[in-house]
């Protein structure tokens, strides 16, 4: 049971992986680096989960996942608004916009 939640953790997080090298769009590459957080909760759930013992369950796995959970929220907050101040400086959200750092 443990190896089909590592399994879909690790596809998940090479898809996640696979849009942040081969996408430009800077929307589409924080999708991507929010969609590799998911499958790292994921892993860390499956892994307390696993850890039981004696019928008891371990929550240190799902305590982490609120954490990561939490700096997701923080990242989407910083990130887009990031986003939107390049939108409006540039007129574009395309990564390769962001060469130079003053126009």
């Amino acid at each position: 049971m443990l190896a089909h939640y590592l399994i879909f953790s690790g596809l998940l997080f090479a898809v996640g992986l696979a849009g942040v090298i081969i996408r430009r769009d800077i929307i589409v590459v924080f999708m991507c680096l929010e969609m590799m957080l998911s499958a790292a909760n994921v892993s860390l759930i499956a892994f307390s989960r696993a850890q039981g013992t004696d019928g008891l369950p371990v929550y240190d796995g799902q305590i982490m996942a609120l954490f990561v959970f939490a700096i997701a929220a923080a990242e989407v907050a910083i990130g887009l608004a990031l986003i939107v101040a390049m939108y409006r400086a540039r007129r574009t959200v395309d990564s390769t916009a962001m060469t130079v750092l003053k126009d």
